[in-house]
């Protein structure tokens, strides 16, 4: 961190030039000063959970350990961020990787892809997109899948990109199981009436980010903004309420959990980089187990190992990460000047593409980054 300050000049952007900092690949930036997540740390508090708010059996079907077991940290300076690393049962991070490959993106939810192509094609991208995944080799460079062009997925209350707000009638049904998911974790860390009810997926390949923003659009700033990521690592950085703030860069791996809450819960937040993860091989040592075959759960059908050759191949070179939202406080409702907007897709989404855009033509490759979509 102190080679990122010291690059810090009067009157400038802190939080972008740390996100420019990390974003660079020739040559990469230093990640001594990244923080990890574990015991040790200086930087780090544990935290006590409610691990009596969320049986063993709860969290068992929706692939979590018991709560007990988890093991979660607060960040000195970063009151209300709360991280917990990877608390999933082994062989469960599969499923919820499948779910968004599979399911999520399904209609009626909706996906950046919505604009290009016709309902029909739209409608199931798994289907076309398994063959030629399940036998992609890494050595040979071929045509992208649908799958591998899809960018975000919206959940629940569909978020608008142009007009960064959600409305009462742009919604489709929440999936129960991500909701159970999110209820678990809630619980655990304290926020017993959290309801989910809005979703974005984003789906990161090794030169993907996610540009310099703050979650502000939903009604219900009291609630938290819970994050769950799956596949290679990134950096994440958590900066303050203004971009003045130098944001502290910390290191998400497969499976680990964000929960932004109270005072950290408008932040600016970023995702410079997407990294291979730790260790070599192809997937992160989580998936060296093959997907669980328990049918016990109520809520979850285990991945089988035909899907999981997709969802394998997909992830050697790809992040996935579910944020889940609360937009309406308790009882409330949305305002009337919110009444009446088009269901139209978004046209865009600067939230993804304004940082890797502007610095593209700074360096003269809009060109490339536009042939890539």
């Amino acid at each position: 961190m102190k080679m990122a300050t010291a690059m810090l000049e009067q009157g400038e952007d802190a939080f972008r030039k740390i996100f420019r900092l990390y974003r660079k690949r020739n040559p990469p930036a230093d990640l001594s000063g990244v923080l990890e997540f574990r015991s040790g740390e200086s930087r780090l508090r544990t935290v006590e959970l409610s691990v009596g708010s969320v049986s063993d059996q709860d969290a068992a079907n929706v692939g979590l350990q018991p709560p007990r077991q988890w093991s979660a940290y607060h960040v000195d300076g970063y009151p209300g961020f709360l991280f917990i690393s990877n608390p999933f049962l082994p062989g469960w991070q599969h499923h919820w990787v499948r779910q968004c490959l599979k399911l999520y993106p399904k209609k009626p939810n909706v996906c950046n892809l919505d604009l290009h192509m016709s309902l029909d094609n739209a409608s199931d991208l798994w289907s076309s997109s398994q063959a030629q995944l399940r036998n992609k080799s890494p050595k040979r460079r071929s045509e992208k899948t649908l799958l591998e062009k899809l960018r975000w997925v919206t959940l629940g209350f569909h978020y608008n990109w142009d007009t960064k707000k959600y409305y009462r009638e742009h919604q489709s049904p929440f999936p129960m199981d991500l909701a159970a998911l999110s209820h678990c974790v809630s619980l655990a860390c304290g926020f017993s009436s959290f309801k989910a009810e809005a979703g974005i997926l984003n789906y990161y390949h090794m030169d993907s980010s996610l540009g310099i923003h703050v979650d502000e659009s939903e009604l219900d700033h009291s609630s938290p903004l819970l994050s769950f990521s799956f596949g290679q690592s990134s950096i994440f950085l958590l900066g303050g309420l203004s971009r003045d703030v130098a944001p502290t860069p910390m290191m998400m791996h497969s499976g680990d959990i964000m929960v932004m809450s109270g005072a950290s819960r408008l932040l600016y937040h970023a995702v410079p980089r997407i990294l291979r993860h730790p260790g070599g091989g192809d997937l992160p040592p989580c998936f060296s187990l093959p997907p669980s075959s328990d049918v016990s759960s109520p809520l979850i059908d285990p991945c089988s190992p035909s899907d999981w050759e997709v969802c394998k191949s997909y992830l050697q070179s790809s992040r996935i990460n579910m944020t889940v939202r609360q937009v309406l406080e308790e009882g409330g409702s949305f305002p009337e000047e919110y009444d009446g907007h088009s269901k139209k897709v978004s046209q865009g989404d600067s939230y993804h593409s304004k940082e890797e855009m502007q610095d593209a033509e700074e360096q003269g490759l809009s060109k490339r980054l536009k042939s890539a979509e």
